[in-house]
């Protein structure tokens, strides 16, 4: 696609130079154009040359100046979302609606630089830590950005992808005794996991005491949630009293799923002997199939339960 360019100085505006591309629309034969106002000739220059090469690369001039709240349709979406598990897509697109859009969907997306997705996540009185995000919401959001930017970069409107920027985890401030002895945050010893365990059972709805046991096999395990979600007779060796992890039940869209291990292999975890009861109890209340869940908020499993979720814990060895 072949540009007709020029450069127009209206020394009465606060942006004087107006660089302006023409081209013919191969489809209607028409004449469309685009301009854009800049504060120095060097920078009207710098846009001409950009749109040439967006041109040259058969991108319409019209679709590289589109704002990316513009560029952001359902069809655009479908295509940066491709990969991440269907559990991943709700906090994607809560940060791509609540703080990508609002915060930069006006800028076109060739103008987005590094620097204004630095000042959009790490700016000290607007930046999205300083709206006491959490980090997991911070980092879903800038992952949602990077994607759509990739699919820009496919599309051919940007020549990076601007979204990477590093060390906004350092914003957020660890306590020093953490810091310096990660340790220190871990329970002292088997006394105190039995008091938070019957406490966390003394608050639950319904005072359900199956909490109890989710929370001494987390700590006994060291497994997250999912893996202990997803725990069934069939993974207990009790000859050698051993837990062979092999997946993870997570909820997802529509109900709960299951999947592998984070690190996409099985591994094999010793059962200590202060669990070891609890898990015969465990066993003894199912329906005595291989395939049935060890933990769940209703005792006897005989089809998926529902499961709710708690924080990993951990004790000092």
């Amino acid at each position: 696609m072949k540009l007709s360019v020029d450069i127009e100085h209206l020394p009465d505006r606060p942006t004087p130079y107006r660089a302006r591309v023409r081209w013919t629309d191969p489809v209607t034969g028409k004449r469309p154009s685009r301009s854009h106002s800049c504060e120095t000739e060097d920078e009207a220059v710098a846009w001409i040359e950009s749109m040439e090469r967006v041109a040259a690369g058969g991108v319409d001039p019209n679709a590289a100046m589109v704002s990316l709240a513009e560029y952001g349709t359902p069809d655009v979406l479908k295509l940066a979302l491709r990969g991440p598990e269907a559990k991943t897509l709700p906090p994607y697109l809560s940060g791509w609606k609540l703080r990508i859009l609002p915060a930069l969907g006006h800028l076109p997306v060739r103008m987005i630089a590094a620097g204004a997705v630095d000042r959009a996540v790490m700016d000290p009185e607007t930046g999205w830590i300083a709206e006491d995000c959490s980090k997991s919401v911070v980092k879903n959001t800038p992952a949602m950005l990077v994607r759509i930017m990739e699919q820009a970069l496919r599309d051919g409107i940007i020549e990076r992808n601007p979204a990477r920027i590093k060390g906004w985890q350092k914003q957020y401030a660890r306590g020093e005794d953490e810091l310096d002895d990660p340790r220190s945050l871990a329970l002292p010893d088997w006394p105190t996991l039995l008091r938070l365990a019957d406490a966390l059972a003394a608050r639950s709805a319904g005072e359900y005491d199956g909490w109890r046991d989710v929370v001494l096999f987390a700590a006994c395990t060291a497994a997250r949630i999912g893996e202990v979600s997803g725990y069934r007779v069939r993974d207990i060796n009790r000859d050698e009293w051993t837990w062979t992890v092999r997946r993870q039940t997570t909820t997802a869209p529509g109900g709960l799923v299951d999947k592998g291990t984070k690190g996409k292999r099985a591994r094999i975890v010793p059962l200590i002997d202060e669990i070891r009861e609890m898990i015969e109890r465990r066993i003894a209340a199912t329906d005595g199939t291989k395939d049935a869940r060890l933990l769940s908020a209703h005792g006897v499993v005989r089809s998926p339960p529902r499961f709710c979720a708690t924080r990993r814990t951990g004790m000092r060895s």
